[in-house]
């Protein structure tokens, strides 16, 4: 059985309230699990220790049965100091969208058409003299 260690939705709309749960790969997202782990409130502030509440032990004994970690759990793990950071690579993360790259270039060559422009009368008095 494959099992994997993953957020379960709670609360009411608008207002998530996650458990962290380990669960066969094949139930539903909110479904049957096997064991509740901890709970993970977003609304809490970041800084708030009752934000995320892990058991600790027996996540350690779950990773060593086997179970894989979804990517918003293993982000909360290596915050805790369970798992070692991993090396993401996004690299299209800081490239602008199409949108604000063509005002990027009407940006740049409205600047150069008035650079041009106020050079333009200069060379003329240069040349007229």
């Amino acid at each position: 059985m494959a099992t994997k260690i993953r957020l379960a939705r709670g609360g009411s709309k608008k207002r998530p309230f996650y458990r962290i749960v380990v669960t066969d790969t094949r139930m539903p997202r909110d479904g049957r699990f096997i064991e509740k782990l901890g709970t993970y409130n977003p609304l809490l502030a970041k800084d708030s220790e009752e934000r995320v509440k892990m058991d600790i032990d027996r996540v350690k004994h779950w990773l060593g049965e086997g179970a894989q970690v979804t990517d918003r759990v293993s982000r909360m793990l290596e915050a805790a100091g369970v798992l070692d950071k991993k090396e993401r690579s996004n690299p299209k993360k800081a490239v602008p969208g199409k949108k604000a790259q063509d005002r990027a270039e009407e940006k740049t060559a409205k600047a150069s058409a008035a650079a041009e422009a106020a050079a333009a009368p200069a060379e003329e008095e240069a040349s007229a003299e």
